[in-house]
Formats: C-alpha cells, structure tokens, sequence
C-alpha cells in the first residue's frame, strides 16, 4: 500500500470527535458533543465503556502505559485520568494557550499547541517544558509518537507529517482523509486518525 492510504475506517460514536490514542489493545476516543471519552475495540469499532468527562472541547489525548492524559482549548491544563475509576490523579498548567494534540514517548509528553503552532516537549512529572519547536505548518492537531518519530495532524495544509523531533523537520507527509483532521494514534504498525466532521475514525497505512 502506498504512504497515507486507509485501510479501513468505522463510525465514531457521537459527533465532533477529537483526540485518540491507543493502549497497547484498544482505542480511547472523545467527543465533544457528548463530552465522553470512549474505549473503543478497533476490531468492530464498538464502545467497550466510556467515561463522562464534563469538560468543554476537550481535544488532546494519549496513553502512557497506565494512565491516559487529555488536554484542550476550554481545559487549558493536562490532566493524568485514571482509566479505570474516571478520577483525576493530578493537572498541571499546559505551556500554551490553546493545547490540541498529546502523545507519550515513554517517558515525556508532547503537546501541539494551536496558538504560535508550537510543539512543546513536557516533563510529565513536574509540568516543566523541556524544550520547544515550530511546527511544520499550521493550525496543528492531532499528535503521536511511534517509538522513534511524532506524527501531527494539521487543518491548514489538510496534511499529515512525520517529524524528526530531533531536527524538528518533517520527514514525509500526506493529505488526510478528510478537510478536519484531529487526533492520532499508533498502534505498533498503522497510524489511527479521527476527522472532525466525516466523524470517523480511520486506520491508514504508513509502509
């Protein structure tokens, strides 16, 4: 399959879907009309459970081997959320004024921040910022790491790029399924992306 071709995509379960990640097994997904964070089997694209979480236009999400992390334009914080009980286990003050997309490198957070289009390497631990970098393009999204390189979503371009967060260059890149692209996810092999306004969740080849 050629970079950037869908291998297949299923229905999200409420509109407006923004941030995902992947657990290792599952798909974790929210939407903001319905301001649930959904466990998503990425098999069938059923809901296993969701977790209510009553924040307004929440849009980062991501996985750290036993928490998940969201963020978002109205949140303004990056919170650590036990998966299991739904309960906050600590927040901190995000590096920017309007944080998008989270990802988890397995031992620090990276946040793509809408205003100034910066990517922000965090300090899980203290909230401190490590250092920082101009995104590609603008109006960043969606962000995930595959073990070595980021990958963002942007809405300027309608593009998805891999980046070198160490050159802080973009590697390769292609146009997203759909004109609103958000939030992404690895899963050890595929890229996950979800669409703002097809409201879908789509699995895409990567080669």
């Amino acid at each position: 399959m050629a970079l950037g071709t869908v291998i297949r995509s299923f229905a999200t379960p409420a509109g407006s879907p923004s941030g995902l990640t992947f657990d290792g097994r599952t798909l974790w997904l929210n939407c903001l009309d319905t301001l649930t964070i959904y466990q998503i089997d990425p098999v069938t694209g059923t809901v296993i459970r969701s977790l209510l979480t009553t924040e307004l236009w929440l849009s980062g999400l991501t996985f750290d081997g036993r928490c998940l992390w969201y963020t978002g334009e109205k949140v303004t914080t990056i919170r650590q959320l036990d998966p299991k009980t739904g309960t906050v286990i600590r927040s901190f003050p995000a590096p920017n004024a309007v944080p998008y997309g989270l990802a988890f490198d397995g031992r620090t957070l990276w946040l793509a921040g809408r205003s100034g289009n910066i990517i922000y390497q965090i300090d899980p631990a203290t909230g401190i910022t490590i250092r920082s970098f101009a995104a590609p393009a603008g109006f960043s999204r969606g962000l995930t790491f595959d073990g070595r390189t980021l990958w963002e979503s942007e809405n300027t371009n309608k593009r998805i790029s891999q980046i070198d967060p160490a050159t802080e260059t973009v590697i390769r890149s292609f146009r997203s399924p759909g004109d609103n692209p958000r939030g992404l996810a690895f899963d050890g092999r595929t890229l996950w992306h979800v669409d703002y306004e097809t409201d879908l969740v789509y699995q895409i080849d990567i080669g």
